[in-house]
C-alpha cells in the first residue's frame, strides 16, 4: 500500500510539473525587412518581446553570423506580462543582399529563437539618386 502511495503522488508530481508554464517569449516580429541600405551606413532594429508564460525570462546570450552585426539585448530578468527586446546593428559595408540571423538563447522551453534583418547594401551614388517611377 505504502508502494502505491508514493507511486501516486511521484506521478501526479511529475504530472503537475510536466504542465507548468514556463517564461515565453512572444516577439511583434521575427524578421524585419531594411529594405535598400546606402552603403557604409549601418542600420538598427530593435525587436520586442513581451513575456506571455508564467515564470521570468532571462536571456542568456544573444549570437550572430559574423562580425558585421552587433547585439545588444535586455539583461534582467523580463516579468510575466512585461516587455524586453533585442536591438541588433548591421553594418552595411559590403553591397549586395543580406540575411542575417540573429539568435536569442533563454530559459523559456525552446531554448532559443532565431529572428532575422534583410535588404539589400547598395552604393551610395544609387541609394542617393531619385526613383524614376
Amino acid at each position: 500500500m505504502k508502494v502505491f502511495f508514493s507511486a501516486l503522488v511521484l506521478l501526479v508530481g511529475l504530472t503537475t510539473v510536466s504542465f507548468a508554464q514556463k517564461g515565453v517569449l512572444k516577439f511583434k516580429e521575427e524578421a524585419h525587412k531594411f529594405g535598400k541600405v546606402p552603403q557604409g551606413t549601418p542600420v538598427t532594429h530593435e525587436f520586442t518581446f513581451t513575456n506571455t508564460g508564467t515564470d521570468p525570462v532571462v536571456l542568456s546570450n544573444v549570437t550572430v553570423s559574423c562580425g558585421c552585426t552587433t547585439p545588444v539585448w535586455s539583461k534582467d530578468p523580463v516579468l510575466p506580462g512585461k516587455t524586453g527586446s533585442v536591438k541588433a546593428t548591421f553594418n552595411a559595408a559590403a553591397a549586395g543582399p543580406f540575411n542575417k540571423p540573429v539568435t536569442v538563447f533563454s530559459n523559456t522551453e525552446g531554448g532559443s529563437i532565431t529572428l532575422y534583418l534583410n535588404g539589400e547594401v547598395v552604393p551610395k551614388t544609387v541609394a542617393s539618386k531619385p526613383s524614376s517611377k
